[in-house]
């Protein structure tokens, strides 16, 4: 080749390759105690990184100071990524009442594992209404109140609710801070009756709103039938540039029956995701 050739190519812009695709599993649905040889589970499981702890769990609760430094330690030793806490509401709290405590005490938790994102739940009676400023308007004070201490421990409140994707879209807008963002469970929309909703809601919400997304499909793998089409969620998923955590939710009976079809779920969705489609 010639030289000039050469330094021609050597100008052009490099095309960034997509970042690997980054897989958790939630703990609850991993076994059905609280258990810290979720870490050994986890690492039996070909392409699986990370675990999404539970807070609070039965005896299981990372406010305890020993059991925040059991579970760290265990992570550490079996090399798995603890990328997002749920189930943090203490007795009575829940994002429409006396959210606060419960919220900052769990910020501490994830800073202190090193986990990016809180998963904020919020269904039902316990989810405000957004035609109802009075309903709406006490949880985004709370949730302005905590967003800065989210920040500063860099950590996400990721939101999941049993509202709409626009919905969910609103209450993160009206909020207006980029600590608070929607934790998007692809699933709940389809079972919180907002039907053919959840695939193209992914776009309504959009990237800059998304930090985690839940994959489930009851006790189901995720090529088969149910009330979301998996195969056009994660193209949509795909094509919005998606580059968080996919953290799967489905319940297992066994650890064995768990690692296989986790294992089976990972490379559905590698498939889909290096599709051309």
């Amino acid at each position: 080749m010639h030289r000039r050739h050469f330094l021609a190519l050597g100008a052009l812009p490099l095309r960034a390759a997509a970042p690997p695709l980054k897989f958790a599993h939630r703990h609850a649905a991993m076994m059905r105690e609280p258990d810290l040889s979720v870490f050994e589970l986890a690492r039996s499981i070909g392409g699986l990184q990370g675990v999404e702890l539970q807070v609070r769990w039965k005896s299981y609760n990372l406010w305890d100071k020993p059991t925040l430094l059991a579970t760290k330690r265990e992570a550490f030793r079996w090399g798995v990524s603890i990328p997002s806490l749920a189930g943090i509401w203490g007795p009575g709290a829940s994002l429409v009442a006396n959210p606060e405590e419960s919220l900052r005490r769990s910020i501490a938790a994830a800073e202190f594992l090193g986990a990016s994102v809180v998963l904020v739940a919020a269904f039902r009676d316990r989810c405000p209404s957004m035609t109802e400023e009075s309903s709406y308007g006490p949880v985004v004070s709370h949730l302005r109140n905590v967003a800065p201490a989210a920040a500063d421990a860099g950590v996400v409140l990721g939101l999941e609710t049993s509202l709409s994707p626009a919905g969910n879209r609103k209450l993160v807008d009206l909020v207006g801070h980029p600590a608070v963002q929607v934790y998007y469970d692809v699933h709940n929309f389809e079972f919180y009756q907002h039907k053919g909703q959840s695939v193209p809601g992914i776009a309504t919400v959009g990237k800059e709103r998304i930090c985690a997304v839940h994959l489930k499909n009851e006790q189901k793998l995720l090529s088969e039938p149910g009330l979301v089409d998996w195969t056009a969620a994660v193209q949509a998923l795909k094509t919005m540039q998606y580059d968080g955590w996919y953290i799967f939710e489905t319940s297992h009976t066994s650890p064995g029956q768990c690692i296989e079809a986790t294992q089976k779920n990972i490379e559905f969705v590698r498939r889909v995701h290096t599709s051309s489609h």
